[in-house]
């Protein structure tokens, strides 16, 4: 079993149609389908369940979708490690995201870090929330950004972000009429929700806000990045969620935001980290993430609605 074929399973699993991953790995369908079915062979197991309508994911095939996001993680430390002693770097911390973080308060975070600590390399790894809380309990990384409160034993989970939860509507959708959306009116219309497995702090947050309607909600489509679900959005595809930060930041014009009516949930970001005496450079990155949320502003709802509609509104 080589890195490439396990890269190419990484991509499949994780848009879990092989045209988009064969697109996104820029080969063409047929190669890398042959690519899964010699990894089915080798490894003896069936990995996905394709039918006309969705592919998935077997048992077997999330359970290796795990442990290859192990490898990767130890091989991407291995790489950045001999790079960053190359070029000077005297310490390391390894930090770990998920379900999204704003980029304005990444960005701010990672200079005040560059400027603060010139000599520390802090290296980041993407990765859902169950594959973050493994790795701080394996010590792969030594801290994580996440949306999942429940951490394992020996973890510590303190709350540093807190952005509003919004609906993402085209811009010229019927619901505009609203200045806050009644959650009745969300179960009328389809949704483009993001993947559990993928999102999975985010969506652990979000269910409680659809619950009374969760019998009756019409899902379209369910999408790995909140890029995606944006685009489907803007294309009329139906209504997303998100923060108000993370939708602030793409600035697409094609979409509004709106806060539900009478909610006033804000997701929750947590800093995670194992349950032993801290390092000193990773008490100075706490401290700076601790800052970030009151240095960086988050814009009002009313900031993403673009002028035409304002006029309508108005």
């Amino acid at each position: 079993m080589e890195l490439r074929h396990l890269r190419c399973f990484v991509v499949v699993a994780e848009e879990l149609h092989f045209a988009r991953a064969a697109a996104r790995l820029h080969i063409e369908q047929s190669p890398l389908s042959r690519i899964i079915k010699d990894l089915e062979y080798r490894l003896g197991v069936q990995l996905f369940e394709r039918t006309t309508r969705r592919t998935r994911l077997t048992w077997a095939g999330t359970v290796l979708l795990e442990e290859a996001r192990r490898i990767f993680a130890v091989v991407d430390q291995a790489k950045t490690s001999v790079r960053g002693a190359a070029t000077g770097y005297r310490g390391r911390l390894r930090v770990a995201l998920s379900d999204g973080v704003p980029q304005s308060r990444l960005a701010a975070l990672l200079a005040q870090s560059r400027q603060q600590d010139p000599e520390v390399d802090i290296c980041l790894y993407e990765m859902p929330s169950s594959i973050q809380i493994k790795g701080l309990a394996d010590d792969l990384y030594d801290v994580g950004l996440t949306q999942i409160a429940h951490q394992g034993e020996g973890l510590v989970a303190v709350p540093v972000w807190q952005d509003p939860l919004v609906v993402a509507l085209p811009a010229r959708h019927q619901l505009l009429a609203y200045r806050q959306i009644p959650l009745e009116e969300i179960a009328r219309h389809p949704l483009v929700l993001c993947e559990p497995q993928v999102c999975e702090g985010f969506w652990h947050q979000l269910q409680p806000v659809l619950k009374p309607i969760e019998s009756q909600l019409i899902v379209a489509e369910r999408v790995p990045t909140l890029d995606l679900m944006m685009a489907l959005v803007a294309a009329g595809y139906g209504l997303g969620f998100s923060s108000l930060a993370r939708i602030a930041e793409l600035n697409n014009p094609d979409v509004v935001t709106r806060p539900l009516e009478g909610d006033t949930t804000v997701l929750t970001t947590y800093l995670v980290r194992r349950e032993i005496e801290p390092s000193e450079q990773l008490l100075r990155f706490i401290d700076r993430v601790m800052h970030v949320s009151h240095d960086v502003a988050v814009p009002n709802v009313s900031d993403l609605v673009p002028a035409q509609v304002q006029e309508i509104r108005s």
